[in-house]
């Protein structure tokens, strides 16, 4: 079953959506797609002429074709035409769920009315949903005006959209995407939201103007379907679906009389089509209301590295592992130390500053940013969890360097909302360093990354040894950060000479 994705919808004879989109779209990503069709719809870029609703005996066919050799890992729900299509759907994901040795991820895309205003589905179909569907739902993604038919919430506002995720959460759904296209708040800017395990993310771009855009709702929930099937978490498969629907809306171009479809492409590469996370003190979140603490202090465009290419990084724990390997030629290194006195500390970074200048070498310090700064250090390093409580705005007038750390596509664009001095991705293998649970990157995601962020210094941690590091710098990242590689080897200074050899002969 892997990376098997069913889609259980319509066929939109017109090519723009349904099915037909979703099959493209989930190609895109390279999952291998699978259907369940159930409405056979007439319709062409002018609109909508007839909805053929296809016999419960004949999708229940299909799905026991499907079942019995090509069980699906996710399965992505479009178009139900009647209630009674609804109530069989609902009874045969039940018994995935039970039944399966791994139950299925659900996502529901609540199609009912098209792009042109016609509306797919009969009236009493709403009810059903909510007592037979949505309990079995692991992500529902509805668009403004299908928000407000199922929840009966006007969507005047961040706190309206809030209130309505929360309602079909209430009702079953496991986590909620409110895509934002037909949504013009605030003026000119399309914003999505979504929410998950008590968790908010807010994305958002200026409006893509274009005429051309059947078939966004389709697409946008089958990529996340399919990212989903490649086990990335709902926060990453959310922001890359955005940037494939930009992308695509960016390309669209018309084959009929009436609105042409969003252009099924590729995965995204360009960075500018990728949406903004939006956070409190940003000014697109000043424009939804959001609350900013009273201690934020919000800062960007950190000081620069000397090279966007930082070689080998040692990561160590102690002040004698430091000097081992600066002695040795390193030249950017970090100090990572816990469970240490104040006056511990202090002394170790004092130590690690006066080290840094003796070696001529970039000596960043983990989270210790108070005692960064007053050392002198050449920089820090934090997490995505420190932005919340360091002060930034003290590390850029101190002259600090930033480094932050990323786990997946959500947290590198969050990053960039902060132009740090380089930017770290991990965990690239697993480790033992610390628990990476739902971390993992590896090296397909690694050479996603990259390309998207080449305007920063780029590192790769986590779980790189002597013979991964080779593979891992063949993806043209920046550095190489490694941990145990160096500390635990027989003989640390081969292994330091053999790493920087690596790194240096797969620099591009």
């Amino acid at each position: 079953m892997t990376n098997v994705v069913w889609t259980i919808a319509g066929s939109d004879s017109g090519g723009g959506a349904g099915i037909q989109a979703d099959i493209k779209a989930m190609q895109s990503f390279g999952v291998h797609g699978c259907t369940a069709i159930t409405a056979l719809t007439a319709q062409n870029s002018l609109g909508v002429e007839a909805i053929n609703a296809v016999s419960t005996d004949i999708i229940e066919s299909q799905l026991l074709a499907l079942e019995k050799d090509m069980k699906a890992k996710v399965i992505k729900i479009g178009m139900l035409a009647n209630v009674q299509q609804i109530q069989l759907i609902s009874e045969h994901i039940s018994h995935y769920k039970a039944k399966w040795p791994t139950p299925p991820v659900i996502v529901y895309d609540p199609v009912a009315i098209a792009s042109s205003g016609d509306l797919l589905t009969e009236e009493d179909t709403v009810s059903a949903i909510k007592e037979c569907l949505l309990p079995l739902v692991d992500v529902i993604t509805p668009n403004t005006h299908e928000t407000q038919l199922l929840t009966g919430v006007y969507l005047i506002g961040p706190a309206a959209i809030k209130e309505a995720a929360s309602k079909l959460m209430a009702w079953g759904a496991k986590a909620v995407v409110i895509k934002g296209g037909h949504w013009d708040y605030p003026s000119g800017y399309c914003i999505d939201y979504c929410t998950q395990n008590g968790e908010d993310y807010w994305l958002g771009n200026e409006k893509i103007q274009v005429p051309h855009s059947h078939g966004t709702g389709c697409s946008m929930a089958s990529v996340i379907a399919a990212c989903l099937a490649k086990d990335y978490p709902l926060k990453d498969a959310f922001i890359l679906a955005k940037a494939y629907i930009n992308q695509g809306l960016k390309q669209s171009v018309r084959y009929g009389e009436g609105i042409g479809p969003v252009a099924q492409t590729q995965f995204p590469t360009n960075l500018a089509h990728y949406p903004q996370v939006i956070e409190p003190g940003s000014w697109l979140g000043d424009e939804l209301d959001f609350d900013v603490p009273l201690d934020f202090n919000m800062a960007a465009d950190f000081a620069a590295c000397e090279s966007k290419k930082l070689g080998l990084y040692g990561v160590v724990d102690s002040i004698e592992w430091l000097e081992k390997c600066l002695q040795q030629g390193i030249k950017t290194a970090q100090l990572r130390v816990k469970n240490k006195t104040q006056n511990e500390l202090d002394e170790l970074i004092a130590k690690a500053v006066t080290l840094g200048e003796q070696y001529n070498a970039q000596v960043f310090i983990n989270d210790y940013w108070q005692l960064a700064i007053k050392h002198g250090a050449y920089g820090v390093h934090l997490g995505q969890e420190d932005l919340e409580s360091a002060n930034l705005v003290a590390i850029k007038e101190a002259g600090l360097r930033l480094g932050l750390s990323t786990h997946g596509f959500y947290e590198m664009l969050r990053a960039h909302n902060y132009r740090p001095s380089y930017m770290a991705f991990g965990a690239i293998y697993p480790t033992t360093t610390k628990d990476m649970t739902g971390q993992i990157q590896g090296l397909e995601k690694l050479t996603r990354f990259v390309p998207l962020m080449q305007s920063y210094p780029t590192v790769a941690i986590g779980g790189i040894d002597l013979n991964r590091a080779q593979e891992v710098a063949k993806t043209g990242v920046g550095s190489v950060a490694v941990v145990r590689a160096i500390t635990e080897a027989d003989d640390y200074v081969e292994a330091i000479n053999t790493l920087k050899s690596v790194i240096n002969e797969n620099a591009c």
